[in-house]
């Protein structure tokens, strides 16, 4: 008796080992015609569901068809929460993925809807709103199908403190040139304190140009176009540091179109077969 009750929990344990083999394929994998299948269709949920959040911020619509895309919401939502328990039950490293970036933006996508069930009252408003504008993150679960975006993301991590040594030059030369102009155009001219003067200078020299605040005196506008030929001369230095930082990326012989469907990491070598953080096999380069 106990040995066919042992036989029988090792035959259990040995299907349960088989399904969470068979869901992982799917879910995570791309090897197979069914995990692609379930990656296209998971794709298009997540355009939809988007569509649909926009959508009932319009007020013509939501009070037109407020019933039919509040139905459709939690259909998403669930939906987005099945697949994310799926995720966990199937992943080989649970905790990679729950703490992996894909695993918190799969969390946070169906978060929302149940708070805002739990925020009635009418002081709460404001709070609603907010959770249900969060149900936009989930166009971030595209990521996890848009190959490149871990070597961009990479490359802008690599090249972080030149980019904030290059922000930090441009404030104080924005500071800079904004006291000067706050001398020389002063209240009468709109220019009524140093800060707002900054905001100006901001405006003009990334060629925004709001219009809302113009200098008046031959002076200031002497600045202004000095500032105009700045801004067109260190517009371009963060694309040239990120560029340079995707080149050194492309030629370290990374894998960056291949990154693991377990836990989202890439930066593998380019003879790896499985990752290097949660061990899941990875795919075959193309």
């Amino acid at each position: 008796m106990a040995e066919s009750q042992a036989q029988l929990a090792l035959e259990q344990n040995m299907a349960r080992k088989g399904t969470r083999k068979w869901l992982n394929e799917i879910i995570f994998g791309t090897e197979t015609s069914v995990g692609r299948r379930f990656d296209i269709f998971l794709i298009w949920a997540i355009l939809i569901s988007v569509v649909l959040v926009v959508l009932v911020s319009i007020e013509y619509v939501r009070v037109r068809f407020g019933g039919i895309l509040f139905f459709w919401e939690w259909f998403f939502t669930g939906l987005f929460t099945i697949e994310y328990l799926l995720r966990i039950y199937c992943a080989i490293n649970r905790r990679s993925y729950i703490f992996s970036f894909y695993g918190i933006v799969d969390f946070i996508t169906v978060l929302p809807s149940y708070l805002a069930l739990a925020f009635t009252g009418a002081s709460y408003l404001m709070v609603i709103r907010l959770l249900r504008v969060l149900r936009i993150f989930r166009i971030l679960k595209l990521a996890r199908y848009l190959q490149d975006s871990n070597m961009l993301v990479r490359s802008l991590w690599q090249a972080r403190r030149r980019i904030l040594i290059f922000y930090a030059v441009v404030l104080v030369l924005c500071t800079i040139f904004g006291s000067v102009m706050f001398l020389v155009e002063g209240p009468r001219h709109g220019f009524t304190s140093i800060p707002k003067s900054v905001y100006w200078t901001i405006v003009t020299i990334t060629t925004v140009g709001y219009g809302d605040l113009t200098p008046q005196t031959i002076i200031g506008q002497a600045i202004a176009a000095l500032t105009m030929l700045i801004g067109y001369s260190i517009i371009v230095v963060p694309t040239g540091i990120v560029s340079a930082e995707l080149a050194a990326e492309i030629f370290k012989g990374k894998i960056t179109v291949n990154p693991c469907h377990n836990c989202g990491r890439s930066g593998h070598d380019a003879d790896a077969d499985f990752c290097k953080v949660c061990g899941y096999k990875l795919n075959e380069v193309k």
